[in-house]
This record gives structure tokens, C-alpha cells and sequence, in this order.
């Protein structure tokens, strides 16, 4: 199963960078990062049935199609989203990507609420995306700051480490279901029939 994880955070020593970071190496498949920094801010116009998606939209629309789950890590930022974040998602609300996909969503926040508001908002925008939000996959990690090692840049605490590994086997789990029911589904493939050969005649 391959995974794609978009960050809400571009800060180069983020927590939220370090724990997903973790959260990528406690998956069993391939996986990478979308670069959501480049993208334009969402203007429709430059969307229409017309126009030719700049470039950093097209290739985020693409990441997407081709994963087979997503993952997005963020911060809390004023009780809200951080823009970059909801910029990414307002290109993909009408392209159709995100339909019935996977979707995992965890917030980490130096509070103990962990970033509840912005976990609620995001979770509530994939639901209207009709993504696939694995509930027993989203996290709030509270008071992330400790849990962080500054050497390696990675998650350090036990517990938090055990519910990200739990995290992404339960959306392993829902991404191979989904691969699964979307084969089932297919329609079985035509065989058709080669014309019976004509009867040889006798030759009398």
C-alpha cells in the first residue's frame, strides 16, 4: 500500500515534521511527502473546465490518485487549520481524488488538548470530500514538545510511538480493504467467443 502525507506545517524543525516523520517509518510500504508549499493560493478561475491547472496542483492531484491512503499531520494554529494546509485541500475539493481514500488525520500541539479544533475541522472537510477518515487512525497528541528528540528529530516517547503504530496499522488495514473491494467490484473481463468454423464439405 502506497501512503501519501501532507504536513501542515513547512517549519524545518516542526514537531508535527518529526511526527510524521515517525508516523512514515512505522509504515510497511512505500511512502512520501506532497510539497504543499508550492502550491498557488486556490483561485477557481485558474481551475475552470477550460483552464490547465498550474503546475503544482496537477502534481498534487496526481500524488493523490496514486496513493492508496493519506495521512495528514498538523499543527493548531488559532484554534484553526494552518492555510497551507486548507490551500492543499480546496485544490483536490473538486478534482475527486480524495473520494472514498483512506484518510488518517493527526494533530500534535504543546497543549494538552493536542490540537482537538484543527483534528475536527480537518476531519469534518474530508467527510465533505467524501474521504475515507479512518477514525481509530486520527490522533491528538498533547504536550508534544518532550516527546520530541531534538538529535534525531523523531518521535522519543514510548507511548506516543505505540498509538502512531497502532495509528497506521488500523490505516494499512482500511487501505487494503479498500484495494480489495475496489477489485471485487470491477467488472470481470469480456472473453469473446471465436466464430465456429464453417463444416468442411465432403467432396463427392
Amino acid at each position: 500500500m502506497r501512503l501519501l502525507a501532507l504536513s501542515g506545517s513547512l517549519r524545518a524543525r516542526s514537531s508535527n515534521g518529526a511526527v510524521l516523520r515517525s508516523a512514515l517509518s512505522l509504515w510497511d510500504g512505500p511512502a512520501g511527502t506532497a510539497d504543499i508549499g508550492a502550491l498557488p493560493h486556490f483561485n477557481p478561475d485558474l481551475d475552470g473546465a477550460d483552464a490547465t491547472p498550474p503546475a503544482p496542483v496537477a502534481a498534487l492531484r496526481t500524488a493523490v490518485a496514486a496513493a492508496d491512503a493519506l495521512l495528514l499531520v498538523s499543527p493548531e494554529y488559532a484554534h484553526g487549520v494552518p492555510g497551507v494546509l486548507k490551500n492543499a485541500l480546496d485544490w483536490l475539493v473538486s478534482s475527486g481524488e480524495c473520494v472514498d481514500k483512506p484518510v488518517a488525520v493527526i494533530t500534535a500541539s504543546p497543549f494538552p488538548t493536542g490540537g482537538d479544533h484543527a483534528n475536527a475541522q480537518l476531519r469534518e472537510t474530508l467527510h465533505m470530500m467524501t474521504g475515507d477518515v479512518v477514525t481509530a487512525a486520527c490522533l491528538e497528541i498533547p504536550a508534544i514538545g518532550p516527546k520530541i528528540d531534538p538529535t534525531t528529530e523523531r518521535v522519543k516517547d514510548e507511548p506516543t510511538l505505540a498509538d502512531l503504530r497502532a495509528a497506521m496499522a488500523h490505516l494499512d488495514t482500511a487501505a487494503a480493504a479498500t484495494a480489495a473491494a475496489a477489485v471485487t467490484a470491477a467488472p470481470a473481463p469480456t472473453i469473446s467467443e471465436a466464430p465456429e468454423a464453417p463444416e468442411a464439405s465432403e467432396t463427392r
